[in-house]
């Protein structure tokens, strides 16, 4: 039979073990942590690329195609001039709105967390609970 010494012992070791091996879980969730917002951040920068290359593609379309676009809607089809012009101009917005939206939508903050790392720290602390109390 053990003595109530080598109880007490026993529990702090125990303790300490599970103190332990919950500070090592947390740094290693930390680091995965700041892995995945690096990389959220990466996929944020790539995002607002997209939000400035949808305006630079709708003001280099909107002069490119613009008038090419009415000339041919004129001239095929006998539109009025401004009904030609409206109806390329709304094409070409269309596009630009479409990705913007993509680019708005990249930025959200629920697409920028770091959801796996969250989940992996629910789990490991399901575990120690699971664990302390199993």
């Amino acid at each position: 039979m053990q003595s109530p010494r080598s109880d007490l012992s026993g529990s702090a070791h125990l303790l300490t073990d599970i103190v332990s091996q919950i500070g090592r879980i947390l740094r290693k969730e930390a680091a995965l942590a700041k892995a995945e917002v690096g990389e959220n951040l990466s996929r944020a920068g790539v995002a607002i690329g997209l939000i400035v290359g949808a305006a630079l593609l709708a003001l280099v379309a909107l002069i490119a195609l613009a008038g090419a676009g009415v000339a041919a809607l004129v001239a095929v089809l006998g539109w009025a001039t401004h009904w030609a012009a409206l109806a390329v101009g709304g094409g070409i917005a269309l596009i630009a709105i479409g990705l913007a939206a993509k680019g708005i939508y990249d930025l959200k903050p629920k697409r920028l967390m770091p959801n796996r790392s969250i989940a992996n720290v629910q789990q490991d602390v399901a575990i120690v609970k699971e664990r302390i109390n199993g």
